[in-house]
């Protein structure tokens, strides 16, 4: 019964979140709780969601103050001179928009952390989206494929639980499946030319005019970035939709222009990625504390960094809502045993006739359940299963770690990944509409770097 429940409760979030009947947040509390209380869970229910809450709480605080000091770092001007590149190289394409911003999404995911990424990405870029009036939604489309694809590399957290779950070095799953992440990227480049192509022929030759970007726009809050689309959310309409905060600050005559300390923040934020990559110190404690220098030295006054903090509000609450109520379904999906019923469930109905086969079942298999799971709930509770099973086959371990994390370009696009959820709340765009067009890309993309992946010897087939 808890499979069934497991399954449908899933299916019953995912049909009230792209069926617009719910938003994010009231279906990722309202849908486990629900089915946690069907399940027998009665007053237990409160200590799981406490203890999803407790797990998810350090992203929540590092969503909390990288939304701070990448806001400040906005308002400063820090990001100013990359726009301003970027708008030459652009010129008036759409299609040279759309794959610069895959590009610049794929070499800032070099850092490993998706959050980061978004923020850089959308509030470099999203500016310009909305002065060449092209779809938000592209651009979430196109960031989300380059960093999900990017998300294999070994410290970007899935390569390191495959390896950790397995007893296995992360070079030796990651170096070989390198061809796979290479054609991966290939895809994803082609899938941002296609989707610039057609956002060029829908909006013609566009001439950036001389206004400030966004002006008039930044003021409008995020609050439906995740609940409902803006006008242009869907790629058809011809206005811009709403954007938060973050979006809204590249406004070349705002007050919080700090010209002269630009040296200093930047080599500010050199120092936090660099720290960052060398992983010596956890990251929401780095954020913390670099937002802080951050607020101490651009502005001084307490009542300007109280202002600061304010402006970025509406994009905070948003997402860090979203995280906590991703730990109600993820404490109901433990808590109850629902993660280790449907794994035992799925081991148990592969025939024996498809033994040899497991190293590509896995990798197939990847692609919906990092889906509906966490990182850890696939690779510390399924992958060992179906490692074992795999054993009897000669199929090793290696192999089975290396097919498992081809699944990560849909994984990224999950409700349960904070970082999605930053993403489309900062590009004010509707999780709902994000689905509906990156879902089938990131599967193919999948699918391309499991084959790539077989074909080389490097996941075995039979």
């Amino acid at each position: 019964m808890l499979v069934a429940l497991g399954f449908l409760m899933v299916a019953t979030f995912m049909y009230l979140v792209l069926a617009k009947r719910a938003t994010p947040v009231v279906g990722l509390i309202l849908v486990p709780v629900a089915f946690g209380l069907f399940a027998g869970a009665g007053t237990d229910i409160g200590s799981m969601i406490v203890d999803g809450i407790e797990s998810l709480a350090p992203t929540a605080a590092l969503l909390f103050f990288a939304i701070i000091f990448f806001g400040i770092m906005i308002d400063v001007g820090l990001f100013d001179p990359l726009v301003r590149l970027i708008l030459r190289l652009v010129n008036d394409d759409p299609a040279r928009l759309v794959v610069g911003t895959a590009v610049l999404a794929m070499v800032v995911s070099l850092d490993g952390d998706g959050s980061t990424t978004f923020i850089i990405t959308t509030s470099a870029m999203l500016p310009l989206y909305l002065k060449l009036r092209v779809s938000p939604v592209v651009l979430t489309v196109v960031a989300g494929l380059a960093n999900a694809t990017m998300n294999i590399i070994p410290w970007g957290g899935p390569t390191v639980r495959a390896a950790s779950a397995l007893g296995l070095s992360p070079s030796d799953v990651f170096v070989p499946m390198i061809p796979s992440l290479v054609v991966g990227l290939v895809i994803v480049l082609l899938f941002s030319m296609h989707l610039g192509v057609m956002e060029r022929r829908r909006l013609g030759k566009l001439v950036l005019t001389s206004e400030p970007l966004l002006a008039g726009v930044g003021a409008r809050g995020s609050g439906g970035g995740t609940g409902s689309a803006g006008s242009g959310g869907d790629g058809d309409a011809d206005g811009p939709a709403e954007v938060g905060q973050m979006a809204g600050g590249l406004d070349p005559d705002r007050d919080t222009l700090r010209p002269r300390l630009l040296p200093f923040n930047a080599a500010l934020t050199v120092a936090l990625l660099v720290v960052l990559g060398l992983d010596v110190i956890p990251i929401p404690v780095l954020f913390m504390v670099a937002a802080a220098i951050a607020l101490a030295v651009n502005f001084p006054r307490v009542a300007d960094q109280s202002e600061a903090i304010a402006r970025h509000s509406s994009s905070i609450v948003s997402v860090v809502a979203m995280v906590f109520a991703a730990a109600v379904l993820t404490g109901v999906f433990q808590g109850t045993g629902m993660v280790e019923e449907m794994a035992l469930w799925l081991t148990g109905i592969i025939p024996d006739s498809l033994g040899p086969f497991l190293a590509v079942i896995t990798g197939l298999l990847s692609i919906p359940f990092t889906f509906f799971m966490t990182n850890d709930a696939f690779y510390f509770g399924v992958l060992p299963v179906l490692t074992e099973t795999a054993a009897q086959y000669g199929i090793e371990p290696v192999e089975m770690a290396r097919a498992s994390i081809t699944g990560q370009p849909v994984h990224m696009q999950s409700p349960l990944v904070p970082a999605i959820l930053l993403l489309v709340t900062l590009a004010g765009v509707s999780l709902a509409d994000h689905h509906r067009k990156v879902l089938w890309r990131a599967a193919i993309v999948s699918v391309a770097m499991l084959v790539v992946g077989v074909l080389l010897g490097q996941i075995p087939l039979g």
